[in-house]
């Protein structure tokens, strides 16, 4: 009888065992999968900071100017003014909302002179084949241009636009 007490016993152990080893891998997965998925979430933060750098926009001379650190967006459009007390100066609109995803990027600019662009789009690789040639970042998506008038009437525009890196010239050195 001792014999016939002995299996079950020998059974629960070992299923026990089992139990207790299944466990420990299911968290050393889980662990790992974790560890995995940060290093995962550094490199795309590493990624997205390669964007960063001057585009072209509207005209020849303009360029937005985009700053990824630490997975957040920064910057500003720098363009020229189109009202006539302004025309031809330089304007400076920096971000005041920005959101940045994977590569789905948006910005919204500071009211100067009564203009402010909103900007939704994704970022992808150009046709260049290395940093110092134009085009190497692409920033394509929807850009939208309001207007305030002296009454305070408020008028948009909006507009399809592909924005190119330009060459970066420091080549790391």
């Amino acid at each position: 009888m001792n014999k016939v007490r002995s299996v079950p016993s020998k059974i629960a152990l070992l299923t026990a065992l089992f139990l207790l080893c299944t466990t420990a891998l299911a968290i050393a997965q889980k662990s790992a999968d974790s560890s995995s998925h940060v290093a995962q979430e550094h490199q795309a933060d590493a990624a997205r900071e390669q964007i960063s750098g001057m585009y072209t926009f509207l005209r020849e001379g303009e360029f937005v100017q985009i700053t990824v650190e630490n997975g957040k967006l920064s910057g500003f459009v720098s363009r020229y003014g189109d009202l006539d007390s302004d025309r031809g100066v330089f304007l400076d609109q920096f971000f005041t909302r920005t959101a940045l995803k994977g590569d789905a990027l948006s910005f919204t600019t500071k009211s100067v002179h009564g203009t402010w662009f909103e900007f939704s789009g994704h970022i992808h690789r150009g046709d260049a084949t290395s940093k110092d040639r134009e085009g190497y970042w692409v920033i394509a998506g929807t850009l939208k241009q309001f207007s305030t008038d002296d009454a305070g009437s408020v008028s948009g525009k909006s507009r399809e636009v592909a924005f190119k890196s330009f060459p970066d010239l420091d080549n790391g050195q």
